[in-house]
C-alpha cells in the first residue's frame, strides 16, 4: 500500500474513516486509488461482539452501485448496434408494463436508465427489506423479474418527473436478456467482470450467501437493535443492486469506465450527460450520478445500499482517481454525510 500525500489542513484517510465509525457504523472500510498509489483505512469490527477487524479484501453487497454495471452493459449493446436507447420497453418486453396508469410503449430505455420513466419503486413491496420479521420470513425467497414488475405497478406513480426507482433497472436487466438471449448476470460477467479482472466481484441471481472474506451486515429496521442480515437472496435486486464486490474492484471498475476502457466516447458521453435529480441533490446520467465537489467542479459515481451494507463510490472525470467507502450497518444521515465527505475530500486531493 502506498499512501498519498496529505494537503495541508486535510484529514488523513484514517481520520475520515474513524469519523464515519463515530457516527455509529459497525464497520467501515475505504480505499482510494490513483496512478501508482493506493491507500486504505478501516475502523470498527467485522462482526458485533468480536474484535475481528474489517477485512482488507472484504466482499459486500454493493446495492445500487450495480446500476452503473447494468447501464454500461446496455450502452455496449447500443454500441454493437443490437438496440437503441430510444427503443421502448414495449418493443422488447411486450405487455410487461401495461395496466394501471403505466404504458411500456411510452417509456424508452434511456428513461429507464435515467430514472425518468414515471415508474414506481419496488422496495415497499419487498417484506425482507422492510422489517425484521419480514427478513426472517422471506430472506430466502426468490423473485422472478416479471413478478417484481407486477408488484411495482400496484403502486401509484411518483409525483415528480425524476424519481429513483429500482424497477427501472430490473426492466433493463430483462431487456438485456431479450436482446442477447443470455441472462443479465452472464452479460455483466462476460462484458465487465472478466475483461477487467474483477476477481472478487460476482453477480448472483438468487444465491443468498457471500463467499470469501467479508464482514457481517446489520440492519435495525427503524429500531435500536441491529439484526444480522448478511444472508439474503438478492433476486429482488436483479439489475438494480445484487452485485457483490470489494472496494478495490469497484475502484477498478469506475476508473476503467471513466477512463474509456469499457465504452466508446459516444456512449460514455451518453452516460455522463446528466439531468437534475432533486431528490438526491445531484445530477443523474445513465446509471451514474454527477456530484459537485467542494473544491469546484464535479465527479461521477454512485451510492449503494442493500440491507446491511452501504457504499459510496466516486471517480474523477478523467478516471484517474477513485474513492470507495462502505459500512456494514444502516447508517443514519450522519453516516451518509460522512461517507460522502470522505469521497469528496479524497477526490479533491487530485485537483
Amino acid at each position: 500500500m502506498t499512501a498519498v500525500a496529505q494537503p495541508r489542513g486535510a484529514d488523513s484517510l484514517q481520520q475520515q474513516v474513524d469519523a464515519i465509525h463515530d457516527t455509529g457504523a459497525v464497520g467501515v472500510f475505504a480505499e482510494v486509488t490513483s496512478p501508482g498509489t493506493q491507500d486504505t483505512a478501516r475502523a470498527g469490527t467485522a462482526e458485533i461482539g468480536t474484535d475481528r477487524p474489517m477485512p482488507q479484501d472484504g466482499r459486500f453487497r454493493i446495492g445500487s452501485a450495480a446500476k452503473t454495471f447494468t447501464a454500461a452493459v446496455v450502452l455496449q449493446l447500443v454500441e454493437d448496434g443490437e438496440m437503441s436507447l430510444d427503443d421502448t420497453v414495449e418493443q422488447w418486453l411486450p405487455g410487461v408494463v401495461r395496466g394501471n396508469v403505466y404504458d411500456g410503449s411510452r417509456i424508452t430505455v434511456r428513461q429507464l436508465l435515467q430514472h425518468t420513466s414515471g415508474l414506481p419503486d419496488i422496495l415497499p413491496e419487498i417484506a425482507a427489506l422492510n422489517s425484521a420479521d419480514g427478513y426472517r420470513a422471506e430472506r430466502f425467497r426468490t423473485y422472478a423479474p416479471e413478478e417484481l414488475v407486477a408488484l411495482a405497478m400496484r403502486q401509484p406513480p411518483p409525483d415528480s418527473e425524476w424519481s429513483y426507482s429500482n424497477i427501472n433497472y430490473v426492466l433493463a436487466a430483462m431487456i438485456i436478456h431479450e436482446v442477447t438471449g443470455r441472462s443479465w448476470a452472464q452479460e455483466v460477467n462476460d462484458r465487465i467482470i472478466r475483461p477487467l479482472g474483477l476477481e472478487d466481484t460476482s453477480a448472483p441471481y438468487a444465491f443468498p450467501f457471500i463467499l470469501g472474506p467479508h464482514a457481517r451486515g446489520y440492519a435495525a429496521f427503524g429500531t435500536d437493535t441491529g439484526v444480522d442480515v448478511t444472508t439474503l437472496n438478492p433476486s429482488m435486486a436483479v439489475g438494480s443492486g445484487s452485485i457483490i464486490s470489494t472496494a478495490h474492484d469497484l475502484n477498478r471498475f469506475y476508473t476503467a469506465l471513466l477512463g474509456g476502457e469499457l465504452l466508446e466516447p459516444a456512449q460514455l458521453d451518453e452516460m455522463t450527460t446528466t439531468t437534475s435529480a432533486p431528490a438526491l441533490g445531484v445530477r443523474y446520467g445513465l446509471g451514474l450520478g454527477e456530484i459537485p465537489l467542494s473544491c469546484g467542479g464535479s465527479y461521477f459515481g454512485h451510492f449503494g445500499e442493500l440491507l446491511g451494507y452501504r457504499t459510496w463510490v466516486g471517480v474523477t472525470r478523467d478516471g484517474t482517481r477513485s474513492a470507495t467507502v462502505y459500512v456494514t450497518s444502516d447508517g443514519g444521515q450522519g453516516t451518509q454525510d460522512a461517507m460522502r465527505a470522505l469521497v469528496d475530500q479524497e477526490l479533491c486531493r487530485s485537483l
